[in-house]
């Protein structure tokens, strides 16, 4: 049995994860050319930019610059991420974002120890003290995200009991402000997770809190990406994070880098098969991950920009391409 939702919401990050993981410079108007080529593809969320030291991610300098160039539109929320309360004064001074609050914990102490410099106990008194400021600037808490919640390059696996009570910590900071989270989101930080162990970690969290939302922050580093977010999708998750054209990977996760997003247009792919909801044009996103490639210079893992979206099929079949659910 599953429990396939009937739509599911698409965080594109892209022109964030994907373009802080390449090694060339890349012109600014080339990165805002790539982000309104995103937002006319029926997608309702990008993550344009980082704002984290220009040391540390050389990729994002220029992220008020981008932000500034983005052509704006009612129907389509720009995003953008920030470590610390640095990041979150220059994303407010930008006045062109749309901006939410987030209470995020790594399960992998390690990790957070080569990401962050910082111990779980700080990252935890450090959160606490990003969602005051939230909730003094008037920003809303809604989201949660617990980072390598499958395993790390530096720990081994990733306890569930860990990120249950991870969960819980996230839910009980932003209780402190009187805010509540809605949407929960686990990442797969270095490429570790499995459909496997997208089932248990998502049951057991569905199991402990289940009014809480699911997403899936995916990477294809072992060829597993499409495939756990399959799971997810069984799992009834229905957020999930994506980069076209299979841009992206995490720049600290060490010698085995987890490189390429779960791809944006093979999701869309997927869903369309099985009659889910994306409200994204495949074809226009098609067009933009060959977009994303001529940008970034060489080839992407994407597959359906290789192989065809098969539009011209579906149409044919008369149902808007989608199939009958299996139960």
């Amino acid at each position: 049995m599953n429990d396939f939702p009937d739509s599911i919401h698409i965080t594109e990050e892209g022109p964030r994860e994907g373009f802080q993981f390449e090694k060339q410079d890349i012109p600014t108007a080339r990165k805002i050319e790539l982000i309104d080529a995103l937002a006319d593809t029926g997608l309702k969320q990008i993550q344009v930019v980082s704002f984290v030291h220009p040391k540390y991610v050389p990729q994002m300098a220029d992220a008020e610059a981008v932000v500034a160039g983005i052509a704006p539109r009612d129907d389509v929320e720009f995003i953008g991420l920030w470590l610390n309360l640095q990041g979150l004064q220059r994303a407010i001074a930008t006045e062109r974002l749309h901006l939410e609050g987030s209470v995020a914990l790594t399960a992998s102490a390690r990790f957070l120890e080569r990401n962050q410099k910082r111990t779980m106990e700080e990252n935890l008194q450090q959160q606490r003290e990003m969602a005051a400021a939230y909730k003094a600037a008037g920003i809303p808490i809604s989201r949660g995200s617990v980072m390598a919640a499958f395993g790390c390059n530096y720990e081994g696996p990733i306890s569930i009991d860990r990120v249950v009570l991870q969960v819980g910590d996230i839910l009980a900071v932003a209780e402190e402000q009187g805010e509540k989270i809605h949407v929960m989101n686990f990442s797969d930080t270095m490429g570790w997770a499995t459909p496997r162990s997208i089932r248990e970690v998502i049951g057991a969290v569905r199991n402990r809190y289940p009014d809480l939302t699911m997403s899936l922050h995916l990477h294809d580093t072992r060829g597993m990406g499409i495939a756990n977010a399959y799971a997810g999708l069984e799992m009834g998750v229905a957020h999930f994070d994506a980069c076209v054209g299979g841009l992206g990977g995490c720049p600290f996760a060490g010698n085995r880098a987890a490189a390429g997003n779960v791809c944006t247009e093979d999701l869309v792919f997927l869903c369309r098969d099985l009659g889910i909801e994306t409200g994204v044009d495949l074809d226009k996103l098609v067009a933009v991950a060959e977009l994303a490639e001529d940008i970034v210079g060489h080839s992407l893992p994407g597959s359906v920009k290789t192989g065809g979206s098969l539009s011209d099929w579906y149409a044919t079949r008369g149902d808007g391409g989608r199939r009958g659910r299996i139960a």
